[in-house]
């Protein structure tokens, strides 16, 4: 008999676990994707060395409504020219999202912009 209630104990507490009982469920991904090119020789002040052209792309996303941990990045990188988006929900409830871009010639530039709605804070008792 004891064995039996505690087999029930475990399947109510893997269902409650798995579907998030009483909170929403966390969600997060993630994706990577390079094109490396074939390596070509360099010679840098008599020495060998191998380059290949740096090209890669990735994301990820993280959603977590018990938290509040919610944030994403989007950045492609083409040689020396990179392009990217971060984004995140701060403590206080607004929004900040910062556009970036960086190059060889005219080197790291960031816009920030904050969204001010704020979300009133649940109380946990």
């Amino acid at each position: 008999m004891l064995l039996q209630i505690l087999c029930l104990f475990a399947v109510i507490a893997v269902a409650v676990a798995q579907y998030g009982y009483g909170h929403g469920a966390a969600y997060s991904s993630q994706h990577i994707s390079r094109h490396d090119g074939h390596p070509e020789i360099v010679n840098l002040h008599g020495h060998h060395d191998y380059y290949t052209h740096p090209k890669y792309t990735f994301d990820y996303k993280v959603e977590d409504h018990h938290t509040g941990d919610m944030k994403s990045q989007h950045e492609s990188r083409d040689g020396d020219v990179v392009h990217g988006v971060y984004s995140l929900q701060q403590p206080d409830g607004s929004h900040r999202a910062v556009h970036y871009h960086g190059d060889h010639h005219t080197g790291f530039h960031a816009d920030v912009k904050y969204d001010t709605h704020h979300i009133v804070p649940k109380h946990w008792y």
